[in-house]
């Protein structure tokens, strides 16, 4: 299978490596970053385009990009895992929109495409026969949609909730463990790679929450936006808040929270038993899946990070491939 894809940043370098060193039968033969890009329709030379990449901060010719790529008889799938634009979506969006278009299937990992415009791109896919496949886009390595769509097929889900974003915990599980205050616990999260220069997007709980519109609008067909969500981010948490938790063996955690029936999404900090599955540590993501038939299902793993990311977009790229192909 002929791969193409738009974005070479620590994501685009982890899918990379993936189909270099594991043997899937994929051949990257299309990528562009932002200053340059290569098409190469027998399969391009993996290890050395990385090397070229690391050496000049390109990974191709200058001049070559996304509409280049994207016009070529040289991919069968799209890999689109440019940076995330939350209010427009683009260039993403487009860059989805002409792929679907061609009736070449996608995979990506760009929350904002899918937050902003999942109904359109999922009937532009359907019309054109080929597929949208994002899980991605949600808790990294954690197969949300799989196990939705395949594990509990025939199940009628009536609530979802849980921790969506790994740098909210991480802040949360030192200002418990070491006592540190809210801003000590953001350097040091800062220090250490999780936090971005401008944290406002997780600590907001704006991460948090495009990732329930997704979900919202993926299981449930709910239609929502990011305005439809009530958010609280972590960033008036005090120490002397878990403190007091931390004294009746609970805690605080960021919550996101789905419930269709009450037509409630919901982002904000929650006191909850220590013993929850809900309580975990550093980085990590967990949700809840409340379902009529299997009861709770509880998930929990890597919510970021270039390979866990890489996981989540090669199960997608093979769950085309394997599972079904293209639509007739």
């Amino acid at each position: 299978m002929r791969i193409a894809m738009l974005g070479l940043g620590s994501v685009g370098k982890g899918i990379a490596r993936a189909i270099l060193e594991q043997d899937l039968g994929l051949s990257l033969t299309a990528v562009a970053d932002s200053k340059s890009g290569r098409i190469e329709p027998s399969g391009i030379d993996i290890a050395s385009m990385l090397e070229q990449k690391e050496r000049t901060g390109m990974c191709g010719t200058p001049g070559v990009g996304a509409a280049d790529i994207l016009a070529s008889d040289a991919y069968d799938i799209l890999i689109e895992v440019s940076p995330t634009n939350a209010e427009t979506g683009e260039p993403a969006l487009g860059y989805i929109r002409e792929a679907l278009s061609r009736g070449m299937s996608v995979v990506t990992s760009n929350k904002g495409p899918v937050a902003l415009d999942y109904q359109s791109l999922h009937l532009l896919a359907k019309e054109h026969g080929a597929y949208l496949r994002y899980e991605a886009t949600v808790c990294g390595a954690i197969p949300i949609m799989h196990t939705i769509e395949s594990g509990l097929a025939g199940n009628t889900i009536t609530k979802l909730y849980g921790v969506f974003n790994g740098t909210c915990n991480y802040i949360l599980t030192r200002m418990a463990e070491e006592g540190l205050t809210y801003q000590q616990a953001l350097l040091e999260a800062r220090e250490l790679g999780y936090a971005e220069a401008d944290p406002t997007y997780d600590v907001k709980g704006i991460d948090a929450a495009i990732k329930l519109v997704i979900l919202a609008n993926a299981v449930w067909g709910m239609e929502k936006t990011l305005d439809d969500v009530e958010i609280t981010g972590i960033d008036g948490v005090t120490t002397a808040a878990i403190a007091l938790a931390e004294e009746q063996d609970l805690t605080i955690r960021l919550i996101g929270e789905i419930i269709p029936a009450e037509d409630v999404l919901r982002v904000s900090p929650r006191i909850i038993p220590k013993s929850h599955p809900l309580v975990v540590e550093e980085t990590l993501n967990a949700v809840a899946i409340d379902t009529e038939m299997a009861g709770e299902i509880t998930l929990i793993g890597k919510g970021a990070g270039s390979l866990e990311t890489a996981s989540a977009v090669i199960s997608d790229l093979l769950f085309i491939r394997d599972c079904h192909g293209r639509r007739s």
